[in-house]
């Protein structure tokens, strides 16, 4: 549990956020006579804060603060992966069309107005609760299950939730933890292929790298492969799978009698790296590479990059590979 959570086998979460005590003393009464466990803020700074170390299950947020303002202080907490997914209920004494409209575009789901009817926050609050609950079980089931799956707005492609096994492989493949560009054009793509009733096709990434502390000599390619499960006009659902393909190179080597290296070499020969790339992937230089490439073409019994990587395409294929 990260350092702050709250056990939720016990109680579900509620932070207030309000800058007016009286406000705040209805609510905490009304919510802990409830069953609430009740959190407080009385600044959108402080807000955050709690938030991001506490998770709540839900925020009632007031829409006008000093400071940082509700509006502002949903917007930071959609904007942040880690707390894109907790409803946000907007209480404001204004009711004018641009700033409803601007509770739900700063990513509130519902709004009651002040003064308050504590009857009407929780009702409002089981329903939103709810749906939140049942998207964290389908989260949790999808990695029970083994599935890395995210949900990634089409729009931008800003990753808008994603269960711990799909936030694990992306850190570690990806420095910042985000998805890299090939992600965003292959979904333009795949939109396109949806639109024009075509099937879909899985976009495989080949990582050289599995982890900076890793000699680069020592390092094996692995492949991210991404799949389209859902997807409609705002959202789609991808699921991430790792493949190693240390399997198909030590069958490589085996069926022409390669070394590990010389098996690694063809491999990514096979794959239309040049000499350079290869020697940058397996920490070698490209005159390296081009001797092993000497013995590879002895040993196969051709004389081109292409004959090489021919026989070497034909093997992956065997072993259902390609």
């Amino acid at each position: 549990m990260p350092a702050g959570a709250i056990d939720r086998n016990t109680a579900d979460v509620v932070l207030i956020v309000d800058d007016v005590p009286d406000n705040l003393a209805v609510l905490h009464d009304a919510l802990d006579e409830s069953g609430y466990t009740v959190l407080i803020a009385t600044d959108g700074e402080t807000a955050l804060q709690r938030a991001a170390q506490a998770m709540p299950d839900i925020i009632l947020l007031d829409a006008m603060m000093p400071g940082i303002d509700g509006f502002e202080v949903a917007r930071r907490l959609k904007a942040d992966e880690e707390t894109a997914h907790i409803p946000i209920v907007f209480m404001t004494g204004l009711t004018e069309t641009e700033h409803v409209v601007s509770a739900f575009n700063a990513g509130g789901v519902d709004y009651v107005t002040k003064p308050i009817r504590v009857q009407e926050v929780l009702a409002r609050m089981s329903v939103h609760m709810q749906g939140a609950r049942q998207a964290r079980h389908a989260r949790n089931a999808l990695d029970a299950f083994g599935h890395a799956s995210l949900v990634v707005r089409a729009a931008d492609g800003r990753i808008v939730w994603q269960t711990p096994l799909a936030r694990g492989l992306l850190e570690k493949h990806f420095p910042d933890g985000r998805l890299p560009s090939e992600v965003g054009s292959w979904m333009r793509a795949e939109g396109e292929r949806r639109l024009n009733g075509q099937p879909s096709h899985p976009l495989v990434l080949s990582l050289a790298r599995q982890g900076a502390e890793q000699p680069a000599a020592l390092q094996r390619p692995h492949r991210l492969i991404f799949t389209l499960h859902e997807a409609d006009d705002d959202e789609w659902l991808l699921v991430m799978r790792e493949s190693s393909d240390q399997a198909v190179i030590d069958a490589v080597g085996a069926a022409f009698g390669l070394t590990a290296r010389e098996a690694e070499v063809l491999y990514w020969l096979a794959k239309g790296k040049t000499n350079r790339d290869i020697g940058d992937i397996l920490g070698t230089s490209p005159a390296t590479v081009k001797k092993q490439l000497e013995h590879v073409y002895q040993k196969l019994g051709v004389e081109t990059r292409t004959a090489a990587a021919s026989l070497a395409m034909n093997r992956v294929g065997a072993l259902g590979q390609g």
